[in-house]
């Protein structure tokens, strides 16, 4: 793990940070996948399991990305619907510059791994992409079910049901390539969560402490519940990383590779084609999309070649 330092470093993750807050939110995009493309995932699995062995740089360097995420978790509720409704196609489009954006860097790590162990790329590292490259496909074909458009309402069987929410979404997060925001769209909470964050918010800016109470009642569980699921998959994937780091790293980027596909099927981004706009917007979006990969490049770039 390294060290943070200085405060540009600080500014960096929190920029960072925010992205990942922001990815989590967007149906098809993985927050893990976006640690990656910018260059902080590893980091960020060994902040997590090495928090309490070496908690002064673990929380060093997840302080500021937690903030950032927190940051833009909130922010971008509040555009997340408008973005995806008015603005599909260079919304999706957008993300997918900033995940291929780190695909460079992620190959780098897979060659790096492979040279580690005096690797070639085998078959089996073919049949790991493969695999993995499917498992996404496949997610992003699911139809997702009947979702709630209202705040999840406050009782005991609700606050275990965000406990063990929080507990999917989390480890969903930090595999990337594996959208949260698309598994709890899945299984039918999504919309409910969001509506319960924005009702929280909501409550938060009008020091209304009666709302107040009732988000955090379901929150807290859902709070305990990341920071359970985090806590674990971190470990399985640090594990995996140590002892079979090629072969996780062709997960990865199969994974990664497949994550635009997912958010171009889920966010129904195609049906903007057939509006009056259609070319604006895919002009608009193959511009933004341009522009993502390159500075989610510079990021990775600035994160690889940084003392952190």
């Amino acid at each position: 793990m390294k060290e943070g330092g200085s405060h540009m470093t600080t500014v960096l993750l929190i920029i960072k940070g925010m992205f990942i807050g922001v990815a989590n939110i967007i149906p098809g995009v993985s927050g893990g996948t976006m640690a990656v493309s910018l260059g902080i995932y590893d980091d960020l699995i060994a902040s997590i399991t090495h928090l309490v062995k070496e908690w002064k740089k673990s929380i060093q360097f997840l302080t500021p990305i937690v903030v950032g995420a927190a940051a833009g978790v909130i922010l971008f509720s509040y555009l997340i619907t408008l973005l995806l409704t008015q603005y599909t196609l260079p919304t999706a489009l957008t993300f997918v510059g900033l995940i291929l954006g780190g695909v460079p860097i992620l190959f780098h790590s897979f060659h790096h791994a492979l040279r580690e162990k005096n690797e070639s790329i085998r078959g089996q590292h073919w049949l790991v992409f493969c695999l993995f490259f499917a498992i996404i496909v496949v997610m992003s074909l699911v139809q997702e079910s009947g979702d709630t458009l209202s705040a999840i309402e406050v009782s005991g069987m609700n606050m275990v049901v965000m406990l063990l929410i929080g507990m999917i979404a989390s480890a969903t997060m930090v595999i990337p390539g594996i959208s949260g925001s698309l598994v709890l769209m899945i299984i039918g909470y999504y919309y409910g969560l969001i509506n319960t964050l924005r009702s929280f918010f909501e409550a938060v800016r009008h020091v209304d402490m009666a709302n107040i109470m009732n988000g955090l009642v379901l929150l807290v569980p859902f709070g305990i519940g990341v920071l359970l699921g985090g806590a674990l998959i971190s470990k399985l994937i640090e594990y995996l990383f140590h002892h079979y780091a090629s072969l996780t790293y062709s997960a990865i980027l199969g994974l990664v590779i497949a994550s635009p596909i997912a958010i171009i099927l889920n966010t129904t981004a195609l049906n903007d084609l057939s509006r009056p706009s259609a070319m604006l917007f895919l002009l608009s979006g193959l511009i933004l999309g341009i522009l993502a990969f390159f500075m989610t490049y510079y990021l990775g770039q600035a994160e690889t070649s940084s003392d952190l």
